[in-house]
């Protein structure tokens, strides 16, 4: 019975210390997971911060016009909010172990409005804005990144999007500030025909984020490729870490997961559990 005891207790602290040293070494590479908040797009913002904690993801990149919740009820995220509330949401947050680390997609036609998004960025202390500027607004974005001292994730939506090919987005900062950089969301790019590890290497010292996830296969008659468990899809999660480490990326990961909406929890689960394994195996 003893020797049972025993081994019960090994078999219990080696399921913690891979996990232990998985978060390590993904520390050391500089690297983040978070979520990216339209993952819980049903549920209010209190309720998807409940479920980070659940998950043990210590970041959230909040989508725009996501409802709080909570004591907040109908009030959303977005440049409007009190400072009052923007205080006491990030204190909310931090009560879970939780940091708002970005905002995004952020999309307008309206140039005024970007003096909007970097002050209500810098105020809620976000360290990039997930967006896809206005091809007509880049000499302004640049101005306010540089002011605020906040990056520019650029996001790639697939076509018309200005930047559902990374060639377009390149064109577009290659010769601005290293302050503007991209939002990867490898999903999309499979989905355009693109080669995701092409786009990425493309992308060598201007990635600021990913929304970060893997694919089904294409099937006929289907209208897309739904998201999937991590290493069950075809976006070779492992090769795209490999290049990622390879370029020395450092920044975060937001898992957005957009399936099986209802409750998504256990497989997000299952994503990081991988994602960590991933990264014990990377050289």
């Amino acid at each position: 019975m003893k020797n049972i005891k025993k081994i019960i207790i090994i078999m219990v602290c080696c399921l913690l210390v891979l996990p232990a040293q998985a978060q390590t070494k993904s520390e050391k590479n500089g690297w983040r997971l978070g979520i990216q908040s339209y993952t819980f797009h049903l549920f209010s913002l209190t309720e998807a911060l409940d479920k980070t904690e659940e998950l043990g993801v210590k970041y959230i990149e909040v989508y725009p016009g996501h409802k709080l919740g909570g004591k907040w009820g109908d009030k959303v995220f977005d440049f409007n909010l009190d400072l009052q509330t923007q205080k006491e949401l990030r204190e909310f947050a931090a009560s879970k172990g939780i940091k708002i680390v970005g905002t995004g997609v952020f999309v307008t036609d309206n140039s005024a409005d970007w003096e909007k998004m970097f002050k209500f960025a810098h105020n809620m202390k976000l360290e990039f804005i997930t967006c896809e500027p206005a091809l007509k607004d880049w000499d302004l974005v640049e101005k306010l990144a540089k002011q605020y001292k906040i990056k520019v994730s650029v996001h790639n939506h697939p076509k018309p999007s200005d930047y559902w090919n990374p060639d377009n987005l390149l064109n577009a900062i290659s010769h601005r500030s290293k302050l503007l950089g991209s939002c990867a969301d490898v999903g999309h790019w499979r989905r355009e025909g693109l080669d995701q590890i092409d786009c990425l290497i493309k992308l060598k010292g201007r990635i600021v984020s990913l929304h970060f996830k893997d694919i089904a296969p294409k099937i006929e008659g289907e209208k897309e490729q739904y998201d999937v468990i991590w290493g069950r899809g075809i976006l070779d999660v492992k090769s795209m870490l490999k290049e990622l480490k390879r370029q020395n990326f450092k920044g975060v990961f937001s898992i957005e997961y957009e399936y099986n909406w209802n409750n998504s929890v256990p497989d997000i689960k299952e994503c990081i559990n991988y994602f960590n394994k991933s990264i014990q195996q990377l050289k």
